[in-house]
């Protein structure tokens, strides 16, 4: 090991407390320490040179290093880093803003940034319950969301978020929220139809048991990432924006994860033609450069915060950092880039190489089902395929899998025993294919030698 990795090594440990982390772990561990980054690839301190399978927390776009990007960040420093949004404009953030209107779906047209996935989240669920209070329903002031939801970990976003293991321990801190099953075919005793309808049953319920007191609906559009990317049946997201315009609720939906390519259209509400009353995006927006987040939503919800200073009507809230310039710069150029690459056209042609390298990994003994929408890929280990059950949380399967691609060049980061696969969208399909393979041979060579060692 070099004296410099060494001595990295020594002040991470000393002064760094790492994300969903155990730290006892990670202190007893010889992390790796990532020194660069190149197109798809990470570059440790050692020069070991790793596929990045995860887009850097599923949020980088175009790759590392990427000159368009490079250079649009540079030019901006050359005029402005950063000026506050509030009683000032900036032409960064309004022209990021017009672009990401013509993309939205339609009927959103307002931007409200911030600078993460949960602070969008919270965004949206203020905006939608003083938007009730603004017209004078004051009734309106609960939320209804998805079992094993995620949504940011702020107080807000974890009030709507319903994983039970990333939330559990704060709930006296959170606000009421009323929760509907999950749509997750592979644990349902059921066709994915079936599934569907269940889960909006239980929607349609609350809905009319609680008449006049929901202000909206949030869910993550046809993909649950953080609960271990559970794709939802066929006609789930649009059925449940039937529900909410037939009951008159806002909908609100959390494109964090699955926006800018993610599922193989722009936005993953495309899937299934909807119209979302507030939509929160982050991750790719600025192509996985620089922190930045927005909500967007509609003309009617912006006109009902409109008034007289003394009505009380503004929307008091906002970031320091809201719509930085540099931020936007970044966002902006990699807008021109899924244009210039034609990123999108390009994803279908990827998602089926993904389905046919990952056919055969699905009859191995622990691999208990393996879903997919576009680049967005779970595969979940079990300890029994006929009856599901799972391993034990405390064998870190999935983490010991992962930790044995490191020496074949592939860097992943699992969410339990899901391994999750989250290529850039626009990675080239040879580095996709490497990354695929290692994946499937690791699954079929190395993970019953582990199971073996537990």
């Amino acid at each position: 090991m070099h004296k410099t990795t060494q001595r990295l090594i020594e002040l991470d440990k000393k002064y760094l407390w790492h994300p969903f982390t155990q730290m006892a772990d990670w202190l007893a561990g010889e992390p790796v320490i990532i020194e660069r980054g190149e197109g798809y690839y990470l570059m440790d301190t050692e020069g070991r040179r790793y596929i990045d399978g995860v887009s850097s927390l599923w949020c980088n776009v175009h790759g590392h290093s990427v000159r368009m990007i490079d250079e649009a960040i540079r030019r901006q420093l050359d005029e402005i880093a950063h000026c506050t949004l509030l009683g000032l404009g900036q032409s960064r953030s309004i022209e990021l803003a017009e672009r990401l209107i013509r993309i939205a779906p339609r009927g959103l047209s307002k931007v409200f940034y911030s600078d993460c996935g949960a602070t969008a989240v919270e965004i949206a669920l203020k905006m939608a319950y003083q938007y009730w209070h603004n017209r004078g329903d004051k009734l309106r002031t609960r939320f209804i969301a998805l079992r094993e939801s995620y949504h940011g970990d702020t107080v807000g976003s974890v009030s709507v978020g319903g994983m039970e293991l990333f939330h559990g321990i704060y709930k006296p801190l959170l606000f009421e929220t009323l929760f509907a099953p999950t749509p997750h075919p592979y644990r349902f005793n059921g066709t994915p139809q079936q599934c569907a309808q269940h889960s909006l049953n239980a929607i349609e319920s609350l809905l009319k048991d609680n008449a006049g007191t929901i202000a909206g609906i949030i869910l993550e559009p046809k993909v649950q990432g953080a609960a271990g990317m559970i794709v939802h049946p066929a006609g789930f997201l649009k059925g449940v924006e039937t529900l909410a315009r037939k009951y008159d609720v806002l909908l609100i939906v959390d494109e964090v994860a699955t926006g800018f390519g993610r599922t193989g259209k722009m936005f993953a509400c495309e899937h299934e033609d909807v119209r979302p009353d507030l939509m929160c995006v982050a991750k790719g927006i600025s192509g996985g450069y620089l922190p930045l987040a927005a909500t967007l939503t509609t003309q009617t919800i912006f006109d009902a915060f409109l008034g007289r200073v003394d009505e009380f009507k503004t929307f008091y809230h906002g970031h320091t950092y809201t719509g930085n310039a540099l931020a936007c710069a970044a966002g902006l150029a990699s807008l021109d880039l899924f244009e210039k690459n034609h990123v999108l056209k390009k994803m279908s042609e990827k998602t089926d190489l993904i389905v046919v390298a990952l056919e055969d990994i699905r009859t191995l003994p622990f691999v208990g089902d393996v879903r997919q929408c576009g680049m967005m890929v779970g595969i979940e280990l079990v300890k029994n395929k006929t009856t599901k059950e799972s391993f034990e949380y405390k064998h870190t399967l999935g983490a010991k899998l992962c930790a044995a691609m490191r020496p074949k060049g592939v860097m992943l980061r699992p969410l339990g025993d899901v391994i999750v696969l989250m290529p850039a969208p626009a990675m080239d399909r040879m580095t996709l294919t490497k990354l695929l393979a290692v994946v499937c041979d690791s699954i079929q060579n190395d993970l019953p030698e582990i199971v073996k060692g537990l």
